[in-house]
């Protein structure tokens, strides 16, 4: 039997198979709430025969929205529309997902295809970022953030355990904390972004406190029965940025206190990085050593592509899923061409029955 096509089980959650989509932005939100172009976006990979489809990053807030057109779960009539979404979703058999973030320092953007950078403060749409730190992200990111005060940080934790009830309410049943790419949870964490001199910076101590936090605040609200993960930036690679040891031993606290899995990424908190190793599953290394040290189940993605590499990750035991971004965009039904190139006699069963029985 293939690995890939092997069910996993966490907490009261089952994925009828290794295969998952990962978050990927659309810039296609009203006002935070999403439309059909999420449903279909969503739907459609959740057809193909992934076992989880997690929706992009989502605002906890209005300022924490990357762009003006991110989704966010700040409202009950934006719970009720990812409700839709969710439902479809959990009706194809995949489990439904929602990653839950804060942009922070990179903030207040153009959607990619509008231009680079910040908006214009003179634009309408515009807002102010906030961060752990005065300190812009750099490059096309020249937007000074306002530096968080202790209230600021107590309200932005409180709104991601109010976006966590709303998740639930909607019908999701695997959440994921946003903890990399620069974003807020990310930049407190690194000494790239975060010079403050409270008890928020500084140390290892300082720096953790936001993540384990914020992550204690969600798994107080977010049901036993049900997956909590986070997307941690490991390394920046970058001279200033933290060691990965201390990466690892940050995922060992939040396993302390409730996470189920994690699912590492790049940093993200400087324009400035070089050799970032790009190429094949260039993570799975990190991935490997993270779910051996800590004794934790992980997630992967980064340029997984073919079905015989994802195969392999799984079979050796180097992480427990994989999350594919562009292969689906490419390949919506990705799920069922692995079924049959790995051999698998009922490669049709992936898919279901209005489109198997003919294909």
């Amino acid at each position: 039997m293939s690995s890939l096509f092997s069910p996993f089980s966490l907490r009261g959650v089952t994925l009828r198979n290794r295969i998952c989509v990962s978050p990927m932005c659309q810039y296609s939100a009203q006002d935070g709430i999403p439309t059909d172009w999420h449903l279909v976006h969503l739907g459609a990979r959740a057809i193909g025969g992934a076992a989880l489809v997690i929706a992009e990053a989502t605002a906890v807030s209005p300022e924490g929205r990357i762009t003006p057109g991110c989704t966010g779960l700040w409202s009950s009539a934006h719970a009720e529309k990812f409700g839709r979404i969710a439902h479809f979703i959990k009706a194809q058999g995949a489990v439904p997902g929602i990653q839950l973030a804060h942009a922070g320092r990179k903030a207040s953007a153009h959607a990619p295809w509008r231009g680079q950078g910040n908006l214009p403060e003179s634009d309408p749409n515009a807002w102010q970022p906030i961060g752990p730190s005065a300190i812009p992200f750099g490059a096309a990111l020249t937007r000074v953030p306002s530096a968080m005060t202790k209230a600021d940080i107590a309200r932005v934790q409180s709104d991601f355990a109010s976006a966590a009830r709303r998740a639930l309410e909607a019908g999701f049943e695997w959440l994921e904390l946003h903890f990399a790419h620069g974003y807020l949870g990310q930049s407190f964490f690194s000494p790239i972004a975060n010079h403050r001199d409270d008890q928020y910076g500084g140390s290892f101590e300082g720096r953790a406190r936001f993540a384990l936090e914020t992550f204690a605040a969600v798994r107080a609200v977010w049901p036993e029965r049900l997956v909590l993960s986070v997307r941690l930036g490991m390394t920046d690679f970058h001279p200033e940025g933290q060691p990965i040891e201390e990466s690892i031993e940050l995922v060992r606290r939040l396993k302390s206190i409730g996470l189920d899995i994690i699912d590492p990424s790049l940093g993200g908190n400087s324009p400035d990085v070089s050799g970032v190793p790009y190429g094949p599953a260039f993570m799975v290394p990190i991935a490997d050593r993270v779910k051996r040290e800590v004794g934790i189940a992980a997630a992967v993605s980064w340029q997984i592509t073919e079905p015989q590499q994802a195969e392999s990750i799984i079979r050796d035991g180097q992480t427990d899923l994989v999350l594919l971004a562009r292969a689906m965009l490419d390949d919506p039904h990705w799920p069922f061409h692995a079924a049959k190139v790995l051999g698998r006699p009922d490669y049709r069963a992936v898919l279901p029955p209005q489109y198997h029985r003919v294909i």
